[in-house]
């Protein structure tokens, strides 16, 4: 049976995107039939770690685990064509394929694209981003890509000028400054995307540090 995800970072004892993970979930339990628990206790205190609920018809379940992480994220093209994933559930297969693709062959994340190659859409563990003209863009939602709690919290910082959404092919992102986000993790520059460096930007760091602000 299908089941919601939600992977809250604790950070310094407590869960600051909390609450963009509460609206998530009520957005999915409500599109899927799902409902939705009635007392969540906000996450809080003890040391750094990623709070994991898991939330379906029965109830919901929840466990811990040491939070990993990665200072640059080397990617490859998936050959697994991406499907429309547009609330985050336990339903993983086309993520799971495209990590063990990657990881086979030395990267630490895949990027999936939409059928026929045509689009970027999103990894398998991260959501992506990259900087155009001053202005962070990320792959279009209408795509199918998850409106990812990490996408929510850039979309805030963003500011008055907002995160551009583009329909762009690999080649529209070769030679720029690209970066990841995650909701467990942050946000972390790209080293390198099919074996080739990635250009570095200033504006990444300013907004990683921001980001759990």
């Amino acid at each position: 049976m299908i089941r919601l995800i939600e992977t809250v970072r604790i950070r310094d004892g407590s869960a600051p995107l909390w609450y963009l993970h509460l609206r998530r979930l009520a957005t999915s339990c409500k599109a899927l039939g799902i409902p939705l628990p009635g007392e969540l206790l906000t996450p809080a205190g003890g040391p750094d770690r990623v709070h994991r609920l898991e939330v379906g018809r029965a109830g919901v379940e929840i466990t811990e685990r040491p939070l990993g992480g990665l200072a640059s994220v080397r990617l490859v093209t998936s050959s697994v064509p991406h499907r429309p994933y547009p609330h985050k559930t336990t339903d993983r297969g086309q993520f799971d394929r495209a990590l063990t693709e990657a990881r086979a062959s030395g990267a630490d994340d895949a990027l999936l694209l939409t059928p026929g190659g045509a689009y970027l859409a999103e990894c398998a563990v991260w959501a992506l981003f990259w900087w155009e003209d001053g202005r962070v863009c990320t792959p279009a939602l209408e795509l199918g890509i998850l409106p990812s709690v990490a996408r929510a919290r850039v979309a805030e910082l963003a500011g008055g000028g907002g995160l551009r959404e583009r329909r762009v092919g690999v080649d529209g992102v070769r030679g720029r400054a690209l970066f990841l986000g995650n909701a467990a993790r942050g946000l972390v520059p790209v080293a390198s995307l099919d074996r080739e460096e990635v250009p570095e930007a200033a504006e990444t760091s300013v907004l990683a540090r921001r980001f759990w602000a």
